[in-house]
């Protein structure tokens, strides 16, 4: 099964921060695998969801060591970052408690830390 995450333009005027990721849930089947109907809700009370990764934020940042005694050098104000694992385009299973739900624009997304993440799914050509 090859699904193609679409970003929409909307979402490119958002930035994350840090070890963040934006993620779009998935929507809950109604039914279970021995065929019950649940009602609505009983999937958004579940302790762990699935959800695409839309965005992420540029990962851990790295502290800048600082030289006093090499003055006359000059400053690389320049952040560093450790990246995140997740990428965009990801189904990511995370641990809603940890996460913090968003509605923009109309739509349902979460913010969770790269801690959050249980599993991830990704599609790699081969």
């Amino acid at each position: 099964m090859t699904t193609q995450i679409t970003q929409d333009i909307k979402l490119k005027k958002l930035i994350v921060v840090g070890d963040r990721i934006l993620i779009k849930p998935t929507t809950p089947s109604e039914r279970t695998a021995s065929g019950l109907y649940l009602p609505p809700g009983v999937q958004e009370k579940e302790k762990v969801q699935w959800g695409y990764v839309m965005k992420t934020g540029p990962g851990y940042a790295l502290p800048v060591p600082t030289e006093e005694d090499d003055a006359w050098k000059p400053q690389d104000e320049k952040v560093k970052y450790i990246p995140l694992q997740a990428k965009e385009g990801d189904l990511a299973i995370f641990h809603v408690g940890a996460s913090t739900e968003i509605l923009y624009q109309g739509e349902k997304y979460f913010i969770a830390p790269q801690s959050a993440i249980l599993m991830l799914e990704r599609e790699e050509e081969l």
